[in-house]
């Protein structure tokens, strides 16, 4: 983005250059395909199973956690894979933290799902 933007026209380029990373996530990140179909799924179902706008709220906001941290991993994975094509401990050690901050997310989600619901 230029120096010296503001306001709206700022707003705008920004919303713009994240619809470009959502774009490059759908592309590129087979778990972020697989993430955005759930989601279709489970926030409907949070919508429904929820009895109460905080029930729901947890349900949905639990969930979302997930492909936003997939996001994430995602950058961080392209940025390792720029820097350094080739194996190295210190790449696989970066990938593997991002990896498990996902899992993490998921299973956060799982208990929160299970919490509210059971």
């Amino acid at each position: 983005m230029k120096p010296g933007a503001t306001g709206l026209t700022r707003l705008a380029k920004a919303f713009g250059y994240s619809m470009q990373g959502f774009a490059a996530a759908w592309r590129n990140e087979a778990a972020i395909r697989q993430e955005i179909a759930a989601t279709l799924v489970l926030v409907p179902l949070a919508l429904w199973l929820g009895g109460s706008g905080v029930e729901r709220a947890l349900l949905i906001g639990s969930w979302l956690l997930v492909p936003l941290t997939e996001l994430l991993n995602s950058a961080i994975e392209a940025i390792v894979d720029l820097y350094s094509p080739e194996p190295h401990e210190l790449a696989g050690r970066a990938k593997d933290i991002g990896s498990a901050a996902v899992l993490l997310a998921i299973l956060m989600a799982a208990t929160v799902w299970s919490l509210v619901l059971l």
